[in-house]
């Protein structure tokens, strides 16, 4: 069975990099804008239980071939947890630096001016 949540109207978001954050069932979920499209994710780390999509969003940093200087890459997306630093896709929900780890992601849908959250 598909759930659907409405999470917000496309003009609350204000611009690439913002976010909306929406209690849907006791449940906090994310909507982030990036490039134009959304993405959305449980707040919710697993590390600990901190508020994950509150943090900071950030593209990748990384040290070139030679691992003198640094590197960042702003096509990636990660929400960093405020908590303890964890990091994760907003796309994929994946963990950058162990894949096993995860947080929930939902479709993300425009419909009619509105963002919702799809599972």
């Amino acid at each position: 069975m598909t759930e659907r949540y409405a999470i917000a109207d496309v003009d609350e978001f204000d611009g690439d990099g913002s976010r909306v954050i929406s209690e849907v069932e006791g449940q906090e979920i994310a909507v982030f804008r990036h490039e134009g499209e959304y993405y959305a994710l449980a707040n919710f780390c697993i590390h600990q239980a901190g508020p994950l999509c509150e943090g900071a969003l950030s593209g990748s940093i990384s040290t070139d071939e030679d691992g003198w200087d640094w590197v960042y890459d702003d096509e990636e997306r990660y929400i960093v947890c405020p908590w303890h630093g964890w990091m994760f896709d907003i796309e994929t929900g994946r963990s950058p630096k162990d894949e096993r780890y995860a947080v929930p992601t939902y479709d993300a849908v425009v419909e009619n001016g509105t963002v919702y959250a799809v599972r």
